[in-house]
């Protein structure tokens, strides 16, 4: 071969490689966020987990392209959380994102490394899940759902609703955050009203039974604490207040929708999306046991004009006044 040839080989080869150089793409790893929840089916995505990915996309990732979500949700069959956890771990995800205090339970029983954000769970310190608020000292960090004041609130709020209420039922699912409770007695003794202890109820099946007994026992209030027992059956808890014409108070904006008097609560939609910007810290390298956890900042009062109409109620004109949403 002529030094003319070879010379002409040697160029082609360049050529073609750096082609091929310029022709390939970079690997990039997508990060791969696993959600874990007691809620309903994310075929139908309620407000939140859609703020929660719409935040996520405002910082970059894009769904399908730079990030793959892993949703896992029980339906209100909590025997299914540890298994969503274990499949998570298996898939190891790089953050697992997780909503109440089961589903923080299974998601920390399978993994005591990868980095678990809580978006809704009460009393993580009192559980001994982490070390404090301020220094959670482990895998886990996010939101509570806990804030000082909010259980007072909910006396506070029906009795202002409905001045002719003297005893008030409390029905719940979940051991609140710290405190709530108290607050709770403390402030319906100030009002002179009548708060014996919770009823704690187990499922579905026993809510009718248990709404029938505080109205026999002279309920004219009931409260219900948020959890997700009673979220996922909001409605067949509406209908019940409806059915025995007992003014409640709920913590989410989706009963009031559903028909319900009236809700005070944290704004789920606002806590999802600052569960995403603890995402996105993690995914560049942020250690959960250095971010400290944060409480709810907007709380959303919703009244039902329909409702209170057909149970005779006639909200004072100061406290629709101040109310976030009314469903007229």
């Amino acid at each position: 071969m002529s030094a003319r040839s070879a010379l002409g080989v040697a160029l082609g080869l360049l050529l073609v490689s750096g082609a091929a150089q310029v022709g390939a793409q970079p690997s990039v790893k997508m990060a791969r966020i696993g959600i874990i929840s007691a809620g309903a089916d994310p075929s139908r995505p309620e407000p939140q987990w859609s703020a929660f990915v719409e935040v996520l996309r405002g910082l970059g990732y894009a769904e399908g392209r730079s990030i793959v979500i892993e949703r896992r949700f029980a339906a209100g069959k909590s025997e299914r959380l540890r298994g969503f956890a274990a499949e998570l771990v298996r898939l190891n995800v790089d953050v697992i994102v997780v909503t109440g205090p089961p589903e923080v339970e299974a998601a920390r029983g399978a993994t005591t490394t990868i980095p678990i954000v809580t978006i809704e769970a009460p009393d993580l310190v009192a559980r001994g899940l982490v070390a404090s608020l301020a220094r959670p000292g482990g895998n886990i960090t996010g939101l509570t759902l806990g804030a000082p004041g909010a259980g007072e609130k909910y006396v506070e709020l029906l009795r202002e609703a409905v001045p002719s209420v003297t005893r008030m039922a409390v029905l719940i699912t979940r051991q609140p955050a710290p405190g709530v409770l108290e607050e709770m007695r403390d402030k319906a003794k100030a009002l002179n009203v009548a708060l014996p202890a919770p009823t704690f109820l187990h499922g579905p099946d026993e809510f009718d039974a248990a709404v029938a007994r505080a109205k026999r026992d002279g309920a004219s209030g009931l409260i219900f604490p948020s959890a997700g027992v009673t979220d996922l059956h909001r409605r067949r808890l509406v209908g019940l207040a409806a059915k025995y014409r007992v003014p409640a108070i709920y913590t989410q904006r989706e009963s009031v929708e559903a028909g319900g008097l009236m809700a005070y609560g944290p704004s789920l939609v606002d806590l999802h999306r600052r569960a995403a910007a603890f995402v996105d810290k993690i995914l560049k390298g942020a250690k959960p046991a250095d971010l400290p956890m944060e409480q709810p900042t907007k709380f959303d009062l919703l009244l039902n004009l329909r409702t209170a109409k057909a149970l005779g109620v006639a909200f004072p004109a100061t406290l629709v006044a101040r109310a976030d949403e009314v469903v007229r």
